[in-house]
């Protein structure tokens, strides 16, 4: 059998992804003009900064033909602190995760501690020290939770900070639902020396919009995340501040630390995205979390379980899911086997509770279209249709969303 070509591969998972239902909370769609920067010239260039030469002597960049590489970099940083209040953004981070590992590394040193949400949580499994933070050098304490609630025991939380007086305390988590109170423990953070940190990998987007909260206006220090899930850019990272020394001391964590090729064509895309978030994002926020809210109540008025119905389900992009109590009353054997059926039939989750609306937004679905999914799922998983027969239904229903909205195009 000849082997088949990249091409073929890629077209093949373009058109069957152009058929599902995506759900996955961290994904989204760029608009085609954003997509068209990343196969730009500028996918074959980079700087070098901060080279000396043989006498001793710094040049400011090795490489020449890199002005407009500088200038898209420069619209992309503008861009973000217009949108998100601050002084400072980096826009060089390849991920999330390795915007991350600077920010934690701007204000942290090597036997410092940490606070951060635990993973079994909703928090993010880098800051756990066998991952992330403990190659840093760092040690790692959790912040307490509240399961049923969906957020941080505050006024425990602040305790905890002042005892154990950590280098930061990050706030933010992969499953959110609600805003984060940051003013709650501030005070306990600035009594404690502590840095107060948000990851919003999951909320940048919700952030610009103007609909969940305000991190600098409510004390945090450092805001950074990933740019491809509520924020609709390209895959990579952000870092936001308004302190000079936190920005000083990133700058000088970056290059040939955490960073080389930062991926101009990547940054270019950023920017067209910022670009259409300042234009539409206000428009999209909302539309995000009142898909969330529908989906979450169509979901619950048919049987299937999900999480903070008394506090009407969200404030995010996210429907809350207790995996344990969904496969014990569908009847599975494990969480895995729901979203390994679900993707049968084109329906796509991931397997750690939760379910997202970003993607299905981004593709003009609404209120309407949030109880025709939650049909769907539940033909399926609870009322146990043929997987074939569900998704011819969800092939045919998706072809009518295949337009990107919220954009110039």
């Amino acid at each position: 059998m000849p082997q088949r070509t990249p091409t073929e591969i890629v077209d093949d998972h373009e058109s069957w992804r152009s058929r599902c239902i995506n759900l996955i909370p961290s994904e989204n769609v760029m608009s085609q003009r954003a997509r068209s920067l990343l196969t730009s010239d500028m996918g074959h260039r980079y700087t070098l900064p901060g080279i000396k030469e043989m006498d001793g002597r710094l040049v400011e960049n090795a490489y020449r033909g890199t002005r407009y590489l500088d200038e898209v970099e420069s619209l992309a940083a503008d861009l973000a602190c217009d949108i998100y209040g601050c002084d400072y953004a980096c826009v060089r981070p390849l991920s999330g995760h390795i915007a991350a590992m600077i920010a934690v590394n701007s204000v942290c040193s090597r036997g410092d501690s940490i606070l951060a949400v635990e993973f079994a949580r909703g928090g993010y499994p880098g800051y756990d020290e066998e991952e992330m933070a403990g190659m840093l050098g760092l040690m790692v304490g959790f912040l307490p939770y509240d399961d049923l609630s969906g957020n941080l025991i505050y006024d425990s939380a602040a305790e905890l900070i002042e005892s154990s007086r950590p280098g930061a305390t990050i706030v933010g988590a992969s499953k959110m639902l609600f805003p984060p109170e940051i003013s709650r423990i501030k005070g306990a953070c600035d009594g404690a020396g502590s840095r107060l940190l948000y990851d919003a990998s999951h909320v940048l987007g919700l952030l610009a919009g103007g609909r969940f909260g305000d991190p600098f206006g409510e004390g945090a220090d450092l805001v950074y995340g990933s740019t491809h899930k509520t924020l609709f850019g390209p895959q990579g990272g952000i870092v936001l501040t308004n302190d000079g020394k936190i920005a000083e001391s990133i700058e000088q964590g970056l290059h040939w630390k955490t960073l080389d090729n930062a991926h101009w064509n990547r940054i270019a895309c950023l920017a067209q995205a910022l670009l259409e978030m300042k234009s539409f994002g206000r428009e999209y926020a909302e539309r995000l979390v009142t898909n969330s809210k529908a989906l979450a109540l169509a979901l619950d008025r048919r049987g299937f379980p999900v999480q903070c119905g008394d506090r009407n389900y969200t404030e995010s992009h996210q429907v809350g899911l207790d995996a344990g109590d969904v496969t014990t009353a569908l009847g599975y054997e494990t969480f895995e086997e729901i979203a390994k059926r679900l993707e049968e039939a084109d329906i796509i989750i991931d397997c750690v509770g939760r379910l997202g609306t970003c993607e299905m937004t981004r593709f003009g679905m609404g209120k309407r279209e949030m109880g025709k999914i939650a049909e769907l799922v539940t033909r399926l998983l609870v009322e146990g249709e043929d997987v074939a027969s569900v998704r011819s239904s969800v092939n045919g229903f998706r072809a009518g969303f295949q337009k990107i909205h919220y954009a110039f195009d």
